[in-house]
């Protein structure tokens, strides 16, 4: 799919704002030459696939824990709010925001070796062309946290993990750089505070932009279920899969016998059962409380 993928549910109409596109989770909107309004839906999305039905106060819970976030770290690298005074019908799950000139790279930090890193790990030794000790296994803690970018896909294709050396082809070896540092910063202090909330930040990945006068800046989402993998750090085993604050409820299901769909067929997922979506929902709200200690 492309740029003209369209939701299971038509982005709300706002007065004063343009639709400019859907993404998986967010709609995103013109307001004028230098703001944008971002609304997180509440969809989900598992294996490049949107699915139904929507998950209740998803959207607000990403907001509101960004927002925590670009709060949190705002003393490492400025953000790209502007405000929070959005129109009523999406109050609470929007933003208004920079227009900036996005990098087309995903900004992934890792500090556990789990999901797509372990399969590149068990198949080369390496993730992202950065060799690891041998005899590490799903949950491993690395001896420090590395920088492996992907590359950004369409919906419906898949992200592609690549090796620094890309990243430094497309935006030039300064902003590689740059990019890796601020990635490792940010994901360092987030690692730290989570860990004191009693949360595992395995990985996670961040977006930047730049403004006119080449100043990088936090953009987009960070540090929720849906751009990181949240673990309780007190069943932490390396060794087996872990226990996680995100969506794998939703992929555990749509990979068992129970949801009678076969990933490799190439045919969208079926509807989600309410005992699913119920404790989606209730996962997102743990993972938001117990890290900002605020009631949803």
């Amino acid at each position: 799919m492309t740029a003209s993928y369209q939701p299971p549910t038509a982005p709300p109409e706002l007065p004063g704002a343009r639709h400019l596109h859907s993404g998986k989770v967010r709609d995103l909107y013109l307001l004028d030459d230098s703001r944008l309004l971002m609304v997180a839906s509440d969809r989900i999305s598992a294996y490049d696939f949107v699915l139904t039905p929507l998950i209740p106060d998803k959207g607000e819970i990403l907001t509101r824990m960004s927002l925590w976030w670009f709060d949190e770290l705002h003393h490492l690298i400025q953000n790209h709010v502007l405000s929070t005074d959005v129109p009523e019908s999406v109050a609470g799950r929007a933003v208004i925001c920079e227009r900036l000139d996005m990098f087309g790279v995903e900004c992934v930090a890792r500090g556990y070796l789990t999901g797509s890193g372990l399969v590149d790990y068990r198949a080369t030794g390496r993730v992202c062309g950065i060799e690891l000790p041998n005899g590490l296994v799903d949950g491993s803690r690395l001896a420090e946290p590395i920088f492996t970018p992907a590359t950004k896909a369409d919906l419906g294709e898949h992200d592609e993990n690549v090796a620094y050396e890309h990243v430094a082809e497309a935006v030039g070896d300064d902003v590689a750089a740059e990019l890796r540092t601020l990635t490792l910063a940010v994901y360092g202090r987030a690692e730290e505070l989570a860990r004191e909330r009693g949360i595992i930040v395995a990985d996670t990945k961040f977006e930047f932009g730049c403004r006119a006068d080449e100043t990088i800046v936090l953009a987009d989402e960070v540090l929720t279920p849906d751009s990181s993998r949240f673990w309780p750090a007190d069943e932490w085993e390396p060794g087996r899969a872990q226990t996680s604050y995100d969506k794998q409820i939703v992929r555990d299901w749509l990979t068992s016998t129970d949801s009678g769909w076969d990933r490799s067929s190439g045919e969208p997922p079926p509807e989600l059962p309410v005992r699913v979506v119920e404790q989606t929902r209730a996962t997102y709200v743990e993972a938001y409380e117990r890290l900002t200690g605020e009631r949803f």
